[in-house]
């Protein structure tokens, strides 16, 4: 097996240079993991690698790019604009395009800098790495505005970095906003994906409404802005606000990206609330399960993520106030919760980040009716129905078995 020097040295005896580059680079200097390596080659056709590397695979139908040992190096290369959307673009792969001609193609600062795998010498023609060290998203050139993937890239970098967007790239995504709606479902959910797994989801979607782009695929969390709420129960201001704080909550609670999902939708009844009973949000529960489902389809979620974003819609409003409801309530809330994609367990942290205000470990602790509900259904199961009653099944099976839990409900009420 081929190392990576042996490599660098067998390109540079046949007349070119081989560079790390992109993320792995910015990774290095930010003392990141560094998951993916990807090597930029200078000087070589692709007849002359292909001649020294026989083993090598090619992919790529616009441009080659060669796979050894699993690792991807790809021929320096130009790019020109022939259309409308991601994928509109002519590729020129010459051995006379410089380093420095690559890296002007790519979407950022950060990601555009290299170094030569021989001598460690760093390639950085546009200061990205000043840009590391000020935490600053910068557009490498006005080349940016020719990919619309790029202003979601750039709000997911902004989230996963927690680094600031210069106003020249927010202005450059906002002239991408006509071609967004090219893009397609899977590359949406890969950044979605990707910015829900941050430490602050928020960054993501402010990044977006401040480069007014929110609504193109993300309408129903647009559709939260200035939907006002009572300020007695919500103090940090509209239903939007509202949202930001209770997605970066579940951030704190759980790495599960459908509860997370989850937290951030529980509140997409709000963006259709007539206006004449603002600042109230009567049925917003029950309204919201349908925007996710649309939500959902428009941009391909997988469909664990929307049944998990129903379940939070329909019940989270009855799970803040349980302890207030009937026995007969509680009981429905358990069985219909314990046998849904979110569960009782993903719910909880749902209700947690919905109601903190201060604590969000205390108000987690202080959320009863997952414990009682998983009590319930392991002591008023099944096996206890036949027990008591003999010769039921059917509907009456289901309906005793809903009695007796209530009953039980009733008990430990009283103790």
């Amino acid at each position: 097996m081929l190392e990576i020097l042996q490599i660098a040295n067998k390109i540079k005896n046949a007349g070119g240079t081989l560079y790390l580059v992109g993320g792995a680079i910015r990774n290095k200097f930010l003392n990141l993991p560094v998951t993916d390596e990807d090597y930029c080659v200078t000087g070589l056709t692709k007849e002359e690698f292909q001649k020294i590397f026989p083993e090598a695979k090619i992919q790529g139908k616009d441009f080659p790019v060669f796979t050894i040992n699993n690792i991807e190096f790809a021929l320096a290369r130009k790019e020109r604009k022939t259309g409308i959307g991601h994928k509109a673009f002519e590729f020129l792969a010459d051995k006379n395009i410089t380093i420095e001609q690559d890296l002007a193609r790519r979407d950022l600062t950060i990601n555009s800098i290299a170094e030569n795998v021989l001598t460690k010498e760093i390639i950085d023609p546009f200061n990205g790495i000043k840009d590391l060290q000020d935490k600053i998203l910068r557009k490498t050139t006005n080349a940016f505005k020719e990919d619309p993937l790029r202003a979601y890239r750039t709000a997911r970098f902004a989230a996963t970095l927690e680094f600031k967007i210069d106003s020249e790239t927010i202005e450059l995504m906002k002239s991408l906003k006509n071609e967004l709606n090219t893009l397609s479902k899977e590359r949406v959910f890969v950044e979605l994906k990707k910015a829900l797994s941050s430490n602050k989801p928020s960054i993501f979607f402010e990044s977006l409404r401040k480069a007014e782009v929110l609504d193109i695929h993300f309408k129903e969390i647009s559709n939260l802005i200035g939907k006002i709420q009572p300020e007695k129960y919500h103090p940090e201001g509209d239903s939007y606000n509202h949202t930001m704080i209770v997605v970066d909550n579940s951030a704190v609670l759980t790495n599960n990206l459908e509860i997370r999902f989850s937290c951030l939708v529980h509140d997409l009844g709000k963006g259709n609330t007539p206006k004449d009973i603002l600042p109230h949000h009567y049925g917003h529960d029950e309204r919201g399960v349908e925007l996710v489902k649309k939500f959902g389809n428009r941009i391909g979620l997988p469909n664990s993520w929307i049944k998990c974003g129903k379940t939070s819609c329909k019940w989270h409003m009855k799970a803040g106030i349980f302890n207030q409801m009937t026995a007969s309530k509680k009981v429905d809330l358990i069985e219909n919760v314990s046998e849904s994609y979110l569960g009782l367990d993903g719910l909880k942290i749902v209700v947690a980040c919905d109601k903190a205000r201060n604590n969000l470990q205390e108000m987690l602790n202080s959320i009863t009716f997952e414990e009682i509900g998983k009590k319930c259904l392991l002591e008023i199961d099944g096996d206890f129905i036949k027990q008591k009653y003999q010769n039921i099944n059917g509907k009456e099976f289901g309906q005793k078995l809903h009695e007796e839990r209530v009953k039980w409900i009733k008990r430990i009420e009283q103790t």
